[in-house]
């Protein structure tokens, strides 16, 4: 929400809210570049690796083993032997099953730093579900990249079985934000136990165009993405167009999309109509009817698959990143994304957009025949798509948020129940009665996963403290020595 006049008294305002919500300043003097789908990336991305005179710094949550992830570890090899310092960070459970210890042999033989993120520890009950779900590479501290695509061939479809490439967009940076880039793979670096990496300072002139952008990396319970995406909801006059992976609305977040809509903003979300994690598919499906009742349109994509995590607003204002619209992202997960407050940028995006939903089916409310209220269904004919294996699974889990949502209502009033939720209400109850039955008959049957559970927390909280008290320790006898 850029102007070229000077800027007024609520502008000023607009502008600190957006900064404190998002945790991040507005970064000018910028040069962007839009990549659309995998193979403009890893065009762009070996190029730039080619090119290394300094340092490459590489952050991303999948790096398979197969021939598009041999291409980038042997590129990072052929720099590491040229002198350049070569550090990378995977996600242990994104990389689980795709590569592993022999796969980064090489680089690591000649010299470069590889370092899996967070992998299962004693001492952290929880601590694993936290990820580093960032998708980001940094060159000489002078030009970077972010995106949603992962290092894998299965971003570049399957000709020989006529499977098109992922849909999916990043951008690439120069410019001051840069460094901030460099900043949050540090911080990653250090998050992952190992000391921070002390990076000299190379020459750059600090100014490759004018735009200015925030540079957003989040970290688990920060919710800085989570605050923004709010504030954007609740700022848009005209419109808001969001492209998502993996939508699983939250109620505020949807208070929020339906209050804009209601206002008269166009607000419009495209998600995949057939998905990589056929569960998450199905738990967005489950939140298309609120999402409609209050005027937003949402489209599904008729593509293989559709991994974009964008947002354009007014034409003004865009973000490009890792974060989905999920609580997952927004909380759990180390994400990071540019929101980009440039109105040519915010065109070719808004424009990116427009052509994707050619490709896309819009849903729609229908009335029902023989039963009140609407039900939810597609506005035209689409190609079929691919079909998943678990796919049960995934209407099983819809079916479970929808009672659990229903129940929550139900239970604490906080909203009031529509007609339509009596079903819900009524399984609930059904299954409830089945647990009571089975805990009053067979007792064993439900103490039994729960006495597993308390132990498996009981070890992993003494081995907790166990360390903490060994640190304290350790602590005190240093303070001893130093007197």
């Amino acid at each position: 929400m850029v102007s070229t006049s000077p800027p007024t008294p609520s502008r000023l305002l607009a502008e600190q809210a957006l900064s404190r919500a998002a945790g991040a300043p507005l970064v000018g003097g910028n040069a962007l570049e839009l990549l659309i789908d995998a193979q403009a990336h890893y065009d762009a991305w070996l190029a730039a690796i080619h090119r290394a005179k300094h340092r490459v710094l590489l952050e991303n949550y999948i790096i398979r083993d197969d021939a598009v992830g041999q291409a980038f570890r042997d590129a990072l090899v052929g720099r590491a032997r040229n002198g350049v310092f070569v550090a990378v960070i995977v996600d242990w459970m994104g990389c689980l099953g795709q590569s592993g210890t022999s796969f980064w042999k090489p680089l690591r033989e000649a010299g470069g730093h590889v370092r899996v993120f967070n992998p299962p520890q004693f001492g952290r009950s929880l601590g694993w579900m936290s990820r580093d779900h960032r998708k980001q590479l940094v060159i000489d501290g002078t030009h970077g990249f972010l995106s949603g695509v992962c290092i894998s061939a299965k971003w570049l479809g399957n000709p020989e079985r006529h499977v098109p490439p992922w849909r999916d967009t990043g951008v690439g940076v120069r410019g001051p934000a840069v460094r901030e880039l460099e900043a949050a793979f540090i911080d990653s670096w250090t998050a992952s136990g190992l000391p921070p990496l002390e990076l000299d300072a190379i020459a750059d002139d600090g100014h490759a165009g004018s735009v200015a952008l925030r540079v957003i990396a989040t970290q688990p319970a920060t919710a800085g993405m989570y605050r923004l995406d709010q504030m954007i909801a609740a700022l848009a006059r005209r419109s808001l167009w969001l492209t998502d992976a993996y939508f699983v609305g939250i109620a505020p977040y949807v208070q929020a999309l339906s209050a804009a809509a209601r206002d008269g903003v166009d607000v419009r979300l495209l998600v995949p109509g057939t998905s990589d994690i056929p569960l998450v598919a199905n738990l967005s499906r489950s939140g298309y009817r609120p999402l409609l009742q209050a005027g937003i349109r949402v489209f599904e994509w008729n593509g293989s698959m559709l991994h974009a995590k964008t947002a354009v607003a007014d034409g003004q204002w865009a973000r490009v990143g890792s974060s989905n619209l999920n609580v997952a992202s927004w909380l759990n997960n180390r994400e990071i994304d540019v929101a980009v407050e440039d109105a040519g940028f915010a065109g070719q995006l808004a424009a990116q957009y427009e052509q994707d939903l050619e490709n896309a089916t819009e849903i729609v409310l229908a009335p029902r025949r023989y039963r009140r209220g609407d039900r939810v269904r597609t506005s035209e004919a689409r190609p079929p798509h691919p079909r998943h294996i678990g796919g049960s699974s995934g209407r099983a889990a819809a079916g479970a948020l929808r009672i659990a949502n229903s129940m929550g209502a139900a239970l604490t009033e906080r909203r009031v129940l529509g007609d339509t939720e009596s079903g819900s209400l009524v399984s609930a109850a059904l299954l409830l009665t089945a647990l009571a039955v089975v805990a009053i008959a067979w007792p064993a049957v439900v103490a039994w996963p729960i006495g597993v559970l308390a132990a498996w927390f009981a070890i992993n909280t003494g081995i907790r403290a166990w360390f903490l008290r060994q640190r304290h320790r350790r602590r005190i006898r240093g303070i001893d020595e130093g007197d």
